[in-house]
């Protein structure tokens, strides 16, 4: 019986003569994120900037949008967004925050509901003041900024400073296109887009250390090939295997995308963005910049990981 394989095992694909094109690219995305972020800006989600959000589903027939937002102009919560969302008798109620703190969000909750209680059911309601959605901001930017630096303090002590400092450009490139995302798609941006970006850069950093050891594998097997074709060479070697991750997440991811529900699909549908962006930034974002940043056959990597195989060797010996 023959295995699967959707990228054959002997692939010599010339990944670095397309460095110039991928360098382009993402300057491009990155760019166009800038733009976008000054212009367009992000679609903050309740999480962080505090308010309420209803949902409704309509006790019968589908929802009236229209007749809705006339009859909530009564609850004296300032403006009101309506979005209808998985059926036609679903819908999504989006209030700001309300002056009184606490106090004053659930005295608005009970005016929203005296005024819709005849003829929808609330099926969830989340209320986040401001004192909350500060503390989840400031958290969640620490977060991210810690698990930047503590992946980049490993990759330092595990190969060397060339490979800490491109797998740290390449992460801070899936995180710009991640943004682009939700500039672009105006998607809510909540404390679960947080956990996709989180996720996807382990995700991409997981790809990333996979090429890089292969990369320090072929700089001891082939020692005076030049570093260009040793970087397709051990990318070439990975390819089969990075293809099959990416393919079997990004299967799974779009199983949860269409049956999971609309309460995960924001953070299924950027992490099925981000499983493309980060096996890109792997092949054509990480190993390239090895180039730029002087990797150099025979260089302190090198010595290092020939110290690693000498010291297993005599292990070996000793046993």
């Amino acid at each position: 019986m023959r295995l699967l394989r959707l990228i054959p095992d002997d692939t010599s694909f010339p990944f670095m003569k397309f460095r110039p094109f991928a360098f382009g690219l993402s300057a491009l995305i990155s760019m166009a994120t800038i733009v976008g972020f000054l212009t367009i800006g992000l679609n903050i989600g309740i999480d962080f900037k505090g308010g309420t959000l209803v949902e409704l589903q309509a006790k019968q027939g589908h929802a009236n949008i229209g007749e809705l937002r006339t009859r909530l102009q009564g609850a004296n919560v300032g403006d009101v967004q309506l979005q209808e969302f998985g059926g036609p008798n679903l819908v999504m109620v989006r209030y700001g925050e309300q002056p009184g703190g606490e106090p004053g969000q659930q005295a608005a909750l009970r005016r929203v509901r005296a005024l819709i209680d005849a003829d929808y059911e609330v099926r969830r309601t989340e209320v986040v003041g401001p004192t909350v959605s500060s503390e989840l901001v400031q958290m969640s930017v620490i977060g991210v900024i810690l698990s930047i630096l503590a992946v980049l303090i490993y990759l330092w002590f595990r190969f060397e400073w060339q490979f800490a400092v491109a797998a740290m450009i390449a992460t801070l490139h899936d995180v710009t296109a991640i943004m682009a995302f939700y500039i672009f798609t105006q998607a809510d941006f909540d404390i679960t887009s947080i956990a996709s970006v989180l996720t996807i850069i382990g995700y991409s950093l997981n790809d990333t250390v996979v090429v890089f050891d292969r990369i320090r594998e072929m700089m001891r097997k082939h020692k005076k090939l030049p570093v260009a074709e040793l970087l397709d060479v051990a990318i070439n070697s990975t390819l089969s295997r990075t293809t099959i991750t990416a393919t079997t997440t990004f299967l799974a991811l779009l199983g949860l995308f269409f049956f999971g529900g609309e309460v995960i699909q924001g953070f299924t549908a950027s992490m099925l963005v981000g499983v493309i962006v980060g096996t890109y930034s792997s092949i054509f974002m990480a190993a390239p910049i090895l180039i730029y940043l002087g990797l150099r056959q025979g260089g302190f990597g090198t010595a290092r990981a020939e110290a690693e195989d000498g010291e297993g060797a005599t292990a070996k010996a000793k046993a």
